[in-house]
């Protein structure tokens, strides 16, 4: 009884801490949010679009990267849309849209998270299986096998996410507004060893996957004489990508549900508050670095990138100076995206 009523103590300060924060303040405080998850919003929802058509080539060319690709994409488009919630809330700085709208926001934060973790180490871990044992598990390397792994992974990632994500830490309401995922009161057992499960399962093994396969690859790579100067290289920069992606974007986040854990001081939760907002905004940057992968997944993957944005950039100089002759829309899209249809492993 008396952890419960210090929990709603917590809970009390913290609230009225926020009501301190009302008006100019807390507008003030928001907007940098608001702008960045627009910037975000506007980037990614075309650049994962392409990507999910992009990678769908590589399918069709029996690469199974392309089911990993296309499953980030599409994890990254899900998320992004439902992004524009968000949007709302810190331009309002009120949730007027209801628990369970809010719970399921929640949810499809957590699941880009954990679903980006799982695919990014597949992929790893499938240039490791090409690298170092090519000859070895090639039923690993299928798409029909990749289709299985993704499938395997949002399944997974629902059902941990369904006994880890719960109402009391997603959404908040009193007589004067409602919160969504502002809720940083001092955590219960359950929802410790949550984040405990979180730290380790959705960080801790994806990144020990990722050093041990781009250490594994490494060693194979500068042992084999036969391999191209230029393939190392690219090698090089998908894994570096990939485990760079893993530590700036989910690591503060996860290092954020530890320090939950550790303090129980309220005052200090509610200053905290701010700093893991920041994290979860940078959490959302990954929706703009998985595209990026696919400059190094092939050797076309950059070439066929620098097409398109060459493709923009005479619509554009056209559209606004007029100085090229006015294309055809076909002739257009065949230009961009001639060269997709051409993908290597």
């Amino acid at each position: 009884m008396n952890k419960l009523n210090s929990y709603t103590l917590c809970y009390s300060l913290l609230i009225s801490f926020l009501v301190s924060l009302q008006g100019v303040c807390i507008q003030t405080s928001h907007l940098p949010f608001l702008f960045f998850y627009l910037a975000i919003i506007i980037t990614a929802i075309p650049s994962n679009i392409f990507s999910l058509y992009v990678s769908w080539q590589h399918i069709r060319q029996k690469n199974e990267l392309g089911v990993y690709l296309f499953n980030l994409a599409l994890s990254d488009l899900i998320f992004t849309i439902g992004l524009s919630l968000w949007l709302d809330f810190l331009w309002n700085g009120v949730w007027a849209h209801g628990g369970y709208v809010c719970v399921l926001s929640v949810y499809s934060l957590f699941t880009n998270f954990y679903t980006s973790d799982a695919l990014l180490c597949c992929i790893a871990i499938d240039r490791y299986l090409a690298v170092v044992h090519p000859l070895k598990y090639t039923f690993l390397r299928k798409v029909s096998t990749a289709t299985a792994v993704s499938v395997v992974i949002w399944v997974l990632v629902v059902c941990f996410n369904a006994t880890t994500i719960s109402w009391e830490d997603s959404y908040s309401e009193n007589n004067e507004f409602s919160l969504c995922f502002d809720t940083f009161i001092p955590l219960s057992e359950n929802l410790a060893r949550a984040n405990v499960a979180r730290f380790i399962l959705g960080f801790i093994v994806p990144v020990l996957l990722l050093v041990f396969s781009t250490w594994r690859i490494c060693v194979a790579v500068k042992s084999n004489q036969a391999t191209e100067e230029q393939e190392r290289r690219r090698i090089s920069k998908l894994l570096t990508v990939i485990l760079l992606s893993l530590l700036f974007c989910f690591g503060p986040t996860h290092v954020m549900m530890l320090l939950r854990i550790v303090v129980n001081d309220c005052w200090t939760n509610a200053w905290l508050l701010y700093i893991y907002k920041i994290s979860i905004a940078i959490s959302s940057l990954n929706c703009l670095a998985d595209p990026l992968l696919y400059c190094f997944i092939t050797k076309m993957g950059k070439a066929n990138v620098k097409q398109v944005v060459l493709f923009i950039r005479c619509s554009q100089q056209w559209l606004v100076c007029g100085t090229l002759p006015k294309p055809s829309i076909t002739s257009l899209v065949e230009e961009a995206f001639r060269s997709f249809f051409c993908i290597q492993n």
